[in-house]
């Protein structure tokens, strides 16, 4: 079982509460001109997120209902091999309808998500990984619209930018260990050693958490060896 400590004293239900709620006052309040400009997302725009926000309802879902596998069937079915074309499969899905359109349904579906795993508690849930912690599921989830935030530039107040930093770092710790068990991952100081196999890279929250995500481009002062051994992608 991996080691959760970092994520001790956090509730990944507010958190999952929280970063919704940032995003859907963000495309509520999005002017139409800003719809279609680049996000970080390479070749998605701020729309396309939003389509992939709704998209990935559909596997959380699975998850809280145990159809985890009949949802990897009907994408294999779509034309999906892996999960890169899974995401484009479902971007280009909701890429025709009204931005309103998909907002609203996003915003209703993510609710009912937020809720089931409020109520499983510190259960199990269904995950591409077979059975899996609830609320560790819950903390990937609320990493995820965290990351989507940032890919469309989601302003962060100063009152939350410190502790939302945190937070994030901490999840960032947790998802590396969990991720890569052959790796070492020390935190002192503000910054984060990580150290493996191949690399080793020292860090600060901010590199951490984009590393983990992916979203070190080439413009890092991180190497492409470091930049690998910092994410938790597939």
């Amino acid at each position: 079982m991996t080691d959760d400590s970092e994520l001790a004293g956090l509730d990944p239900f507010t958190l999952l509460d929280r970063e919704a709620a940032r995003l859907d006052h963000f495309y509520s309040s999005l002017p139409e001109d800003q719809w279609s400009r680049p996000s970080r997302c390479q070749g998605w725009s701020v729309r396309d997120v939003l389509g992939h926000l709704l998209a990935a309802e559909e596997y959380h879902q699975a998850c809280l209902t145990g159809q985890v596998q009949a949802f990897f069937g009907r994408m294999a079915e779509a034309g999906a091999t892996d999960l890169d074309s899974g995401n484009a499969l479902g971007v280009a899905e909701q890429a025709g309808r009204p931005a309103e359109e998909v907002l609203a349904e996003w915003r209703t579906t993510d609710a009912d998500t937020r809720r089931r795993f409020r109520e499983a508690g510190d259960g199990t849930v269904d995950t591409s990984v077979g059975q899996y912690p609830n609320p560790w599921q819950a903390f990937h989830v609320a990493m995820e619209l965290a990351t989507h935030a940032d890919d469309v530039d989601v302003p962060i107040t100063d009152d939350e930018r410190d502790a939302r930093r945190d937070w994030r770092a901490r999840v960032s710790r947790f998802a590396l260990v969990e991720t890569k068990p052959d790796v070492v991952v020390k935190a002192e100081g503000g910054r984060t050693h990580v150290a493996g196999p191949d690399a080793e890279a020292e860090v600060d929250d901010d590199e951490l958490i984009d590393g983990v995500a992916a979203r070190l481009g080439p413009d890092s002062r991180l190497d492409a060896a470091q930049r690998a051994l910092l994410s938790a992608m597939p």
